[in-house]
């Protein structure tokens, strides 16, 4: 009898432990979160991977460009808020979007990603032009242009059809880029404390262009994101040294948005 119990006490206790084995393999690695703080509390950020990002505030999760399998999301709370920049795979992805508790969360999106979402998530779908503005959950989000330069039909991102986003959170004003150059648009934008700039060719800008809009909208903080091209990761730590030798002011955070790179 008592060698019956310890073999049922030894046969539980691995289970629990190949059980938390598995947990710990399925969710995807992560870099720290950040916070930053706000009239409203703090500001969580936390990089997930390539264009995708994660902010909890004032008790609301946003879900920035959800991308890349549920299991990147492992362990964060569902989202009250999903962003969506544009119509690609690394921006709009229904597996990852099917992997996730998204049932209850608002969906921000241009009309361009509205018409290519599965119809169960249309209820749920909020549309924004360029210029246009919601106010909702106590923050607000505003559509930014992100487009190619020189403007042409053919170009990767056509006017228009992407947004980028502003986001008003407690008082801080948070500029997600998409997939843009440094157009005129976001060298115009005032007030911002946090960006998220991409930077990868062929698809959006090189790591110079990418400094240049930062220098001319002077953000207090800057993360570069999005960084994976065709030809592998741009060079996020010259980006810096080009920023910070013009404008020691402005905060250049690097981290890892590809912690599973090769």
């Amino acid at each position: 009898m008592k060698s019956t119990l310890l073999l049922t006490a030894a046969l539980a206790v691995f289970s629990i432990q190949a059980q938390a084995q598995t947990t710990a393999t399925a969710a995807a690695p992560r870099v720290a979160a950040d916070q930053i703080p706000t009239k409203k509390g703090p500001l969580t950020v936390q990089p997930i991977t390539h264009g995708s990002v994660v902010f909890t505030w004032n008790g609301k999760t946003i879900y920035v460009d959800p991308y890349g399998g549920a299991e990147a999301y492992a362990g964060l709370a569902a989202p009250d808020v999903i962003l969506i920049t544009d119509i690609h795979g690394d921006h709009l992805d229904p597996k990852t979007l099917a992997g996730l508790p998204v049932g209850k969360a608002l969906m921000v999106v241009p009309k361009a990603v509205a018409e290519k979402l599965p119809a169960e998530y249309k209820p749920q779908v909020r549309i924004l032009s360029n210029g246009q503005r919601l106010d909702t959950l106590g923050m607000t989000v505003s559509a930014i242009p992100m487009y190619n330069l020189p403007e042409a039909a053919d170009a990767p991102h056509t006017k228009g059809r992407g947004n980028g986003y502003v986001l008003g959170l407690g008082g801080k004003n948070v500029y997600l880029s998409g997939d843009t150059e440094d157009i005129p648009e976001m060298r115009a934008l005032k007030g911002i404390d946090v960006a998220f700039v991409c930077m990868n060719l062929p698809y959006t800008m090189d790591v110079n262009q990418a400094a240049q809009g930062v220098l001319a909208f002077k953000p207090s903080i800057v993360y570069p994101y999005h960084y994976r091209g065709q030809n592998g990761l741009s060079d996020v730590a010259a980006f810096k040294k080009t920023v910070n030798a013009a404008n020691k002011k402005i905060d250049v955070r690097l981290r890892n948005w590809y912690p599973t790179a090769k």
